[in-house]
C-alpha cells in the first residue's frame, strides 16, 4: 500500500467532513501521461487500501502491454479508537493514510492497450473507490 516515507506530524485535525460542496480541483485535472483516465465527478476521502485495489484490478486487466500511472498519493493519517471503547481519554492512534478528492481530479491514467480493454480496466478500478468516477480520453 501507499504510506509516505516520512510525515512531520503523526495525527492531523479531521478538517471538513462535507466534501461535497467543496470546489472542484484545478490541478491534475487533465488526462497527461496515458490515452484514457479516471476523473472523480464527487468529492470524498480515498484510502491507500481502496488505491491499492484499485490499481491491482487495472493492472490485472490490462496486462503486461499496457502501462498504468496512478495520479494521487495518500499523505494524510487517519486515526481511529478500538472498538468498544467510550468517548473522552484522547484521540485514536494512527491507522493508516488516505487523500481527500476533489471533482475533477484525474485518479488513474492507462495507455498502451485497446479502447475497450482500458474503458473495463477504468470502470472496474471505479467500482472500487468510495466516490463516483467517470472514465475520459486525451
Amino acid at each position: 500500500m501507499l504510506i509516505p516515507k516520512k510525515v512531520k506530524f503523526r495525527k492531523w485535525q479531521t478538517g471538513r467532513k462535507d466534501m461535497t460542496k467543496v470546489t472542484p480541483d484545478t490541478r491534475g485535472i487533465t488526462v497527461a501521461f496515458g490515452s484514457y483516465g479516471l476523473k472523480a465527478t464527487a468529492g470524498g476521502r480515498i484510502r491507500s487500501n481502496q488505491i491499492e485495489s484499485a490499481r491491482k484490478v487495472t493492472s490485472r486487466t490490462i496486462g503486461k502491454s499496457g502501462r498504468m500511472w496512478i495520479r494521487v498519493f495518500p499523505d494524510r493519517p487517519f486515526t481511529a479508537k478500538p472498538a468498544e471503547v467510550g468517548m473522552g481519554k484522547g484521540k485514536g492512534d494512527p491507522q493508516g493514510y488516505c487523500l481527500d478528492v476533489r471533482p475533477g481530479r484525474i485518479l488513474f491514467e492507462v495507455d498502451g492497450v485497446t479502447e475497450a480493454i482500458a474503458k473495463e480496466a477504468l470502470r472496474k478500478a471505479g467500482t472500487k473507490l468510495p466516490i463516483t468516477t467517470r472514465i475520459v480520453a486525451r
